[in-house]
């Protein structure tokens, strides 16, 4: 017989990258020993990137094989309905000591017809930002494909793109096919379907110790970039204690709560949610079982669970279908 689901907590799988640096380990406190961690993955089912349960009855097991063992308990009718037996998002940690690569993501239609892949709708949440630090999304101004290319070639392709500083606290949703880079400097919790397929386009040219540039994809990128303007901050009042919407999307709904005192959550519809706890700590209760997390922890609670309560001060993202 098949242990009882409950509140659940993976593995990180850590990446190292060209751009990563030391405050996955300094500010979030996670185990590394690499000085260019750039991605903590809290909850991945990318092909080889599998994430695995950490504790508990279910320890070792990973979210794979829960799906075939707990199905609609686990993911939820409305996810079933959805996507099958498939868990549709991916959730980072992500910390830029360098400029990432200006790039883009293609649209559903394109990605599976091209990669057999989710396209990547994608959110981002300002944890840490350095002074004077800015991310870049999106063209200032209604643009084309010629314009672009002329832009590319010369090295001046960020003399056409929106340059935003940032603070914490902020949120950006992405569309698919929006151009962006998440600027040197910044922590961000992100929020995406799950899919690894990126289309970079410019790298600063930037090279490895090997004198070798990362490859870059300027003809898969023409036909997926959204060449108007978009509106991609979003903006948001928080209430302390009450659950306040800030994205909502078809892929996800994504939820701040700012936590100071005891507070009753209820499943809002027939899915998982995911608690980021991007700042302070936390108690979960559920069925007179006590869960602890802090900054920088991620907890997927299965859609069998209808309620719990939470207590401490703590900001945290609760993300559900």
């Amino acid at each position: 017989m098949s242990a009882k689901l409950y509140p659940l907590t993976f593995k990180p799988i850590l990446k190292d990258r060209i751009w990563g640096g030391t405050k996955l380990k300094t500010y979030l406190n996670k185990s590394i020993n690499s000085d260019i961690t750039g991605e903590s993955w809290e909850l991945s089912t990318v092909t080889n990137d599998i994430s695995v349960v950490e504790k508990g009855p279910l320890k070792g097991k990973n979210i794979n094989e829960l799906i075939d063992l707990y199905s609609e308990s686990f993911l939820g009718k409305n996810v079933v309905e959805q996507f099958g037996n498939q868990f549709p998002l991916l959730f980072k940690f992500i910390d830029a000591q360098q400029d990432l690569s200006i790039q883009l993501h293609p649209n559903d239609e394109l990605a599976k017809k091209r990669h057999n892949s989710f396209g990547k709708t994608e959110m981002w949440y300002v944890m840490q930002a350095d002074e004077n630090s800015r991310i870049v999304v999106g063209f200032k101004e209604d643009s084309n494909k010629e314009e672009y290319l002329e832009n590319l070639e010369r090295k001046s392709l960020v003399s056409i793109l929106n340059e935003i500083p940032v603070k914490k606290g902020d949120v950006f949703f992405l569309e698919t096919g929006t151009i962006h880079a998440i600027g040197a400097g910044i922590v961000i919790a992100e929020i995406q379907q799950t899919s690894d397929v990126t289309y970079r386009v410019y790298d600063w040219d930037r090279v490895d110790a090997n004198g070798k540039g990362r490859e870059l994809h300027t003809e898969l990128a023409l036909d997926a970039i959204n060449y108007s303007t978009t509106e991609t901050k979003k903006d948001y009042k928080l209430v302390e204690n009450e659950s306040i919407n800030v994205v909502d999307c078809p892929y996800f709904k994504t939820n701040v709560i700012l936590l100071n005192e005891d507070l009753k959550r209820s499943r809002e519809t027939d899915a998982f949610t995911v608690l980021m706890c991007t700042e302070g700590n936390f108690d979960l209760f559920h069925e007179k079982e006590c869960y602890s997390f802090k900054m920088g922890e991620t907890v997927l609670l299965p859609a069998v669970i209808e309620e719990i309560i939470i207590k401490g001060k703590a900001t945290i993202l609760e993300i559900s279908i």
